[in-house]
């Protein structure tokens, strides 16, 4: 139970009506969840508004309502808080409400198209081999220390995201990494939060189903770089040439890493293989158990991060050299027959990234076959770019489902051949049933052929009409890579 007078400290109310002498059980913003005594705020969501539930919420015990409108009927008993907009209040009234957790910790958030993932996990096990009890807060899931706890969404709503923190400080964790996505950042699913440090990786074209245009999406990232504070660092891929748009008007002290641009913090790619690569790193050689140029930047950016936060340079590549690559990123499968390889890209730039990455290290005396889709109620646009940079980069092509969602996989599957050429027409299939698609990938496949089974990674569920299925890329492609003959 906390005073409402300690919880509105740091917030900027426009109008006040009712008593401020409350005690708040808790925060929140679903109104199906208000318990007596809570708090809550009416945000405006993509679907609903929070300000056409707040009768609800007082008739199930709310105390005090925060909101951007007040209603035109009010409630003696209830005290009630008009703020300019009410999501980045529910920011700032659950860091407050947990004791302000991100200020008791040094907390690194990650944005990007890609890269996220990666570059915040091998934040996480660095800092973890370097002896520090560490959280981690991304897409695949959530660790305090050694605990996972399973992750929803990329960036947790306001109030999770301020529990989990405060639950890292009470574990004696002195460092988080976090993803901080595009959807996040414009729902101020962040705000209230102190970090010392953002990394940009890079941004291509992705959830514009969301943002509508480019434009908006770049700005959603830049949001972050905007409420750095000036003892903040922003650490800049300078290879992307947005990169210094998000720097543009933050206080913060810039920083930049890259391979081509000059650079705070540069690398050169010595040599690329299947089992790893070779950087030249700071007049260093070091052998790396990632592979491509796509986890060179994200090294990069685990190194310049670690370095900024005062980590001595040696140490930081010994460590972050026997690092694993991360869980469904390039995941490699054993097998004594053909090379398969599960990953995450789920975006036209990032499967150019792996299937050039692959194209590189091949002989070329092998064919590579990629099975790959789109999902459902998401951006339709990279659709048939997607199955463009699939043939453009590979000898066989099968297109099948991803998570269809409440779309037809047909469908998706159809506005994704409008990006093949006649040319390169014969060289697909169409498959709608994944687990059939990966079967056939194998039953087409020689020995020492390349298996790319792209836009899952991590997950172990197809998403079909609101019903998950349990299913994993992993698992299934390890299964059918023994019927190769």
């Amino acid at each position: 139970m906390k005073s409402l007078k300690e919880l509105i400290f740091r917030l900027e109310v426009l109008q006040t009506y009712g008593s401020k002498e409350q005690s708040v059980n808790s925060i929140c913003f679903d109104s199906r969840k208000v318990n007596p005594g809570d708090l809550f705020v009416a945000t405006r969501g993509t679907h609903v508004d929070g300000h056409d539930f707040i009768e609800k919420a007082i008739n199930s015990g709310a105390c005090v309502i925060v909101c951007e409108e007040l209603p035109n009927s009010m409630d003696d008993s209830v005290t009630y808080l008009q703020v300019t907009n009410a999501a980045n209040a529910l920011g700032k009234l659950a860091s407050a409400f947990y004791g302000y957790p991100s200020e008791r910790l040094r907390l690194v958030a990650v944005t990007g198209t890609n890269g996220k993932t990666t570059t915040a996990t091998l934040l996480y096990e660095l800092f973890r081999k370097l002896g520090y009890k560490v959280g981690l807060l991304s897409t695949v899931n959530n660790k305090i220390e050694v605990e996972v706890i399973p992750a929803t969404h990329t960036t947790p709503d306001a109030v999770q995201l301020n529990a989990l923190l405060k639950q890292m400080v009470e574990r004696g964790c002195t460092h988080c990494f976090m993803e901080a996505s595009s959807h996040a950042i414009h729902q101020q699913r962040i705000a209230g939060l102190a970090f010392e440090g953002a990394i940009f990786t890079n941004i291509t074209h992705d959830h514009l189903d969301y943002h509508k245009t480019f434009d908006e999406y770049i700005k959603a990232k830049k949001l972050l770089f905007d409420a750095l504070s000036k003892e903040s660092f922003a650490l800049i891929n300078t290879d992307d040439k947005r990169g210094p748009v998000m720097t543009q008007n933050t206080s913060a002290k810039r920083h930049t890493y890259g391979l081509k641009q000059m650079s705070d913090f540069k690398a050169k790619v010595v040599s690329n293989t299947f089992q790893g690569l070779e950087l030249d790193l700071d007049n260093k050689s070091v052998w790396f158990k990632l592979v491509g140029d796509f986890n060179a930047y994200n090294l990069l950016a685990t190194y310049g991060a670690a370095v900024l936060l005062g980590e001595e340079k040696d140490e930081v590549l010994i460590q972050l050299s026997d690092i694993l690559p991360v869980e469904g990123r390039f995941e490699l499968l054993n097998s004594q027959k053909a090379t398969g390889i599960v990953d995450y890209a789920h975006t036209p730039d990032a499967l150019e990234n792996v299937l050039q990455t692959i194209n590189n290290v091949r002989t070329g005396n092998e064919n590579l076959i990629t099975v790959v889709g789109c999902g459902g109620e998401r951006d339709k646009e990279k659709r048939p770019e997607m199955a463009k940079v699939a043939c453009q980069w590979s000898d066989r092509v099968i297109f099948t489902s991803d998570n269809p969602r409440s779309e037809e996989p047909e469908v998706i599957i159809k506005d994704m051949q409008e990006g093949v050429s006649p040319t390169d027409f014969k060289k697909t299939l169409s498959i709608v049933d994944r687990k059939e698609a990966i079967k056939v990938a194998c039953a087409l496949s020689r020995p020492n052929d390349i298996i790319l089974v792209a836009g899952k990674g991590h997950e172990t569920y197809q998403e079909f009409k609101g019903v998950r299925l349990n299913f994993d890329d992993r698992k299934v492609l390890n299964e059918f890579l023994e019927i190769i003959e």
